[in-house]
């Protein structure tokens, strides 16, 4: 079983221009990140992805829907892939958020969920993965979330150190699921 996994993030929102942490509310693509999107399907146009998979939340569905809506790749929406849901905390400040993420790797946010259980999320995703596309190239468009869940478990990244590291935008990341 191997499957080429790619990925990126959703392009900038609107909270992320006013520093709010969005978790499952929808968000929308700024005038920014409605330009990275552009450059996200240009980018990958020619990258022998054979599909997109995007959490359902809205940011990421206008992302992908703006990079690769018009090609001949298909994008399918998974909830599995949606950030962290923060419950009662969706959309407070970013900082603020940040500043008590250690304290939520195993238990929830008040009415959401612990980073450990949206990391699951995302575990239960990748087994889903060879089932279809096994030896193929794939696309995946999430959150902060989405790449601590790939990073925990096709980098083996303990969860522990990601909560304690700052995000680090940058264009894609590259993982290989079943590789030896």
């Amino acid at each position: 079983m191997n499957v080429s996994v790619v990925f990126e993030t959703h392009s900038m929102t609107v909270d992320n221009e006013q520093g709010r942490a969005t978790g499952w509310l929808p968000g929308e693509l700024s005038e920014v990140g409605r330009d990275q999107a552009r450059a996200l399907g240009r980018r990958r146009a020619d990258d022998g992805i054979s599909v997109v998979f995007c959490s359902d939340l809205a940011r990421a569905a206008q992302t992908a829907r703006i990079a690769f809506g018009a090609g001949p790749v298909p994008v399918l929406l998974d909830w599995r892939l949606r950030e962290c849901d923060y419950g009662r905390r969706n959309g407070m400040p970013t900082a603020e958020l940040h500043a008590g993420r250690r304290e939520h790797l195993d238990l929830p946010y008040p009415g959401g969920e612990s980073w450990r259980q949206a990391a699951a999320r995302v575990g239960w995703f990748l087994e889903d993965l060879p089932r279809r596309w096994e030896g193929e190239r794939v696309l995946v468009i999430g959150h902060v979330a989405t790449r601590w869940g790939l990073d925990h478990w096709l980098a083996g990244v303990p969860l522990e150190t990601l909560v304690g590291e700052e995000f680090g935008w940058r264009e894609g990341w590259e993982y290989q699921l079943g590789a030896t």
